[in-house]
């Protein structure tokens, strides 16, 4: 028997979440068991020194793996959040700070087109320029039925998952250089969607159709466009999403029985960042647990 070799399927819980339930965006410490970012677990091999990098959502999630990965490759870590994230955020900062850069902490709401033009400015004053962008907030809810989705929050899942992109893709592309990456996060519901997250799971598919476009777009200028598409991951995003009675099989339904945690996705974002991925553009890789795309 290898005593090397990790079991994918009990690496992380498989025991049933218990119901919980929290107002949008969610937060961290609410969260029953605790997330799992890759604190005491990533190691960095250099990949990513000198990099800049921004990261939407950055102060939780997907998106603080993502953060404290980045900073353990050696890049400076910009990370945007709503004003009500700050106690995540300032958690992320630390390990940041941990790893040896000064973090730079933006908060604000995407679904300002100003705001997002003013994320790139900050980034590029602070930083000196930026070369790794990461578009990975997103807001989403649970659905009864298309008859049932209010307007409002409709308009605010399209504002922050595809609006926001497009603005920040757009501020930013004219300061990237030959070498830089930009990285989005699509989801298995952009190509297998349920009905409870029908308005979500269109941003998600649109978000796939924007990676592959703008890599196209780009891909002469040397600078690549790649996607993640995480399946079931526990972040604050669930929780706060309205659905307390799903929570006991969510991710269960994968082929490893179990959902993922956010470290488990940092990899896959460091991967398309590095040089490693210098002929890797308009992919989509799925972090799925074994469902298909």
């Amino acid at each position: 028997m290898n005593e090397q070799l990790i079991d994918p399927t009990t690496k992380h819980t498989t025991d049933p979440f218990p119901k919980q339930e929290q107002a949008p965006p969610g937060m961290t410490e609410r969260m029953t068991p605790q997330p799992d970012h890759g604190e005491h677990s990533y190691r960095g091999s250099e990949r990513l020194v000198g990099r800049r990098a921004l990261i939407t959502g950055g102060d939780s999630g997907i998106g603080r793996a993502v953060a404290i990965a980045f900073a353990r490759e050696g890049a400076q870590v910009a990370i945007a959040y709503l004003p009500s994230e700050r106690d995540d955020a300032m958690e992320t900062a630390h390990w940041i700070t941990d790893a040896g850069s000064d973090p730079l902490l933006l908060p604000g709401d995407l679904r300002s087109e100003e705001h997002c033009k003013d994320l790139i400015v900050q980034t590029e004053q602070a930083f000196g320029g930026l070369d790794l962008l990461v578009l990975n907030a997103a807001h989403q809810r649970n659905r009864g039925g298309i008859d049932e989705i209010p307007t409002a929050d409709f308009q605010a899942v399209v504002q922050v998952n595809l609006f926001a992109p497009v603005f920040l893709a757009r501020a930013a592309v004219p300061i990237m250089e030959a070498g830089s990456s930009i990285i989005t996060t699509t989801s298995i519901q952009g190509f297998d969607p349920s009905s409870a997250l029908v308005d979500y799971a269109m941003t998600k598919a649109a978000l796939v159709a924007f990676t592959k476009a703008l890599a196209e777009e780009l891909g002469p200028r040397g600078i690549r466009v790649n996607a993640v598409a995480p399946g079931p991951i526990w972040t604050p995003l669930i929780p706060a999403t309205g659905w307390p009675d799903k929570l006991p099989e969510f991710g269960h339904n994968t082929p490893l029985g179990r959902a993922g945690q956010p470290a488990e996705l940092a990899g896959a974002y460091v991967y398309l960042a590095s040089d490693d991925a210098s002929y890797v553009s308009g992919a989509v890789l799925p972090v799925t647990g074994g469902r298909a795309l």
